[in-house]
């Protein structure tokens, strides 16, 4: 039988450690995804206090086909990150000016992490105040998202502009992340990426 664990067949990413800062905070304050910013975000193991994707729990949709539609499970999304380069990519291949966060419902925009999207999931994000997030996977690009940045940048055709934005942020729409020691983000403040071992399993 051969050998499970012969390094010759098992590639294994040896864990680092990356540096950032906040560019800038968000809350989604309303009915609705959409944020607005502000200076500091307050974080409980619910999530951003008063945002509109708080809560211990959520209810399963179209990323969760495995389980019923509304169905109650735990809220891996109580955080939504992006990075400002990967916002220009989308944009310029959207055909527009610019890629506001607030029409994405971030509630974190880092920047100084380069391909930020790609980060694996389990990394830890370590904030100079003290909070302290852990990243459940990327965010998949969605028609209602796409939408929202269609109105925001005035495009002519709105539903062609929600159908662009999938495909045109494929593995550059950010992460979402859940918390794991609360408290304040401030704008402005460092931020310490610990990413895990990774192993790809074959």
């Amino acid at each position: 039988m051969a050998d499970l664990f012969d390094p010759d067949h098992i590639e294994i990413v040896p864990a680092r450690k990356l540096a950032g800062r906040v560019d800038g905070t968000y809350i989604a304050a309303g009915n609705g995804f959409e944020t607005q910013a502000c200076a500091a975000i307050e974080l409980s193991f619910d999530g951003i206090s008063g945002d509109f994707h708080g809560g211990a729990t959520r209810r399963s949709g179209g990323r969760e086909p495995w389980y019923g539609r509304g169905t109650e499970i735990r809220n891996d999304r109580q955080v939504s990150i992006i990075a400002p380069d990967e916002m220009a990519i989308v944009a310029s291949r959207m055909g527009i000016a610019e890629m506001r966060p607030e029409w994405l419902g971030a509630n974190l925009t880092i920047a100084g992490v380069r391909r930020l999207s790609m980060i694996p999931s389990g990394t830890l994000m370590f904030f100079e105040g003290g909070v302290t997030l852990k990243v459940d996977g990327q965010n998949k690009p969605c028609r209602i998202a796409g939408r929202a940045i269609a109105e925001g940048a005035g495009m002519a055709d709105r539903e062609a502009g929600a159908l662009l934005f999938p495909k045109s942020a494929d593995r550059l729409r950010g992460l979402v992340a859940w918390v794991e020691k609360p408290g304040v983000i401030r704008q402005g403040e460092a931020v310490s990426l610990r990413l895990p071992e990774q192993w790809i399993y074959a």
